[in-house]
């Protein structure tokens, strides 16, 4: 049986550094993400963008800082609701907002995360990568995504672990628990563990990127 449209199917990567050589010839979209619920995978989030922005976020900045720094820039608005990721799937249903309306709604509520994110092609796939601003500073996520199940993958050379289904590493979690009041344990579990990769989508396959 078909899955309703409203589902995403994606893969995610621990990146240590941006690889330069594919995100250095266009400047990233800003997107300021407020969430006015996340809790036991559930989340429903206004996502304000800046596709083409006159000046790049400093990752030092506050995400709250971040959109009002952005507010002139942004131009598009997004309501989403969405459900607990099993298996590199999850509910997730849009509707586009005023962008006005989104941004005063940001203003009065929520917890807010700030990212720069840049877009590449690589193989067969659209990737995009994500860096990390304010107190989830220095993460770096890569994420493919494609309109079925994300399989027999190939994955770049820039991409440290699979962290797809590690509910820590989605937004709605990092929103309450950002990246750096935890980053050194998850490096320990790394230099322990070593890196993986889920065996559960067909054959993983380097990629040249």
């Amino acid at each position: 049986m078909d899955l309703p449209e409203d589902f995403e199917f994606e893969r995610r990567f621990f990146v240590r550094e941006l690889p330069r050589h594919l995100v250095d010839s266009e400047p990233p979209s800003v997107i300021v993400q407020t969430y006015f619920l996340a809790q036991d995978g559930y989340g429903l989030r206004i996502r304000l963008q800046a596709s083409a922005p006159r000046q790049r976020l400093d990752p030092a900045t506050r995400a709250d800082d971040a959109l009002t720094q952005f507010t002139p820039e942004f131009d598009l608005c997004v309501l989403t609701a969405k459900g607990p990721a099993a298996g590199g799937t999850r509910y997730e249903a849009e509707r586009q907002l005023d962008i006005g309306v989104g941004i005063e709604m940001s203003r009065r509520g929520g917890a807010t995360i700030a990212k720069s994110r840049f877009s590449v092609w690589l193989d067969e796939d659209g990737w995009v990568i994500d860096e990390f601003a304010g107190a989830n500073r220095p993460l770096i996520i890569a994420e493919c995504e494609r309109g079925g199940p994300v399989v027999d993958l190939r994955i770049p050379s820039f991409c440290v672990t699979e962290v797809t289904d590690d509910a820590r590493f989605s937004n709605d979690s990092l929103v309450h628990a950002p990246y750096s009041a935890w980053a050194y344990r998850f490096e320990e579990e790394l230099a322990a563990q070593g890196p993986r990769f889920l065996t559960d989508f067909g054959t993983n396959r380097p990629s040249a990127g």
